[in-house]
């Protein structure tokens, strides 16, 4: 049985390809969450006017990684402190957002959160917000990181978040 997870970090590029990398991963779709508009376009998104967020959805089999363990990747390949943005992506569109499908979901990334902001310079700026009406990214979208690898902001941007997640997370990574 696979269960759901939604992340915002930034640019949904970036954490479509770090979870994209995790054991038990089934499948991660790039979209649109947490917004006012019915069928949200990237360019409305992008504009900052929709209210939605880059987000990924993503379907894991919770026997092979936990939500705990997804839940804690992703804080630790972003900035969860940024407010409304990741370095150069500003805006409310890119803002940090952990989606909980289930109470249990709720619970556990509030002790994540709780056990992991002592670790960073400044107060977590992730949202913790319950589902919302999910909005699949056009097409080009997915999948980004493993058909544009050598586009200059997958290799400036994307890479050395792979090889930070390489370093600190090797024991949850896909054998290549």
């Amino acid at each position: 049985m696979t269960h759901k997870a939604t992340f915002g970090g930034g640019c949904f590029w970036c954490v479509e390809a770090v979870m994209q990398q995790l054991k038990g991963v089934e499948s991660v779709v790039s979209g649109y969450t947490a917004g006012d508009t019915d069928n949200p376009t990237y360019r409305e998104v992008c504009s900052g006017e929709s209210g939605h967020a880059e987000v990924v959805q993503v379907t894991f089999n919770p026997d092979e990684v936990s939500f705990r363990d997804l839940v804690e990747v992703f804080l630790t390949s972003h900035d969860p402190t940024q407010v409304d943005g990741q370095g150069a992506d500003i805006g409310t569109q890119y803002r940090s957002m952990i989606m909980y499908h289930t109470d249990e979901q709720r619970q556990v990334a509030e002790e994540v959160m709780n056990e992991m902001a002592p670790l960073f310079d400044a107060p977590l700026a992730t949202e913790l917000v319950a589902e919302e009406t999910f909005h699949r990214a056009e097409d080009y979208h997915q999948d980004y990181y493993a058909n544009n690898s050598l586009q200059p902001y997958c290799m400036a941007v994307i890479n050395p978040k792979l090889n930070k997640l390489r370093q600190k997370h090797a024991d949850k990574l896909k054998s290549t």
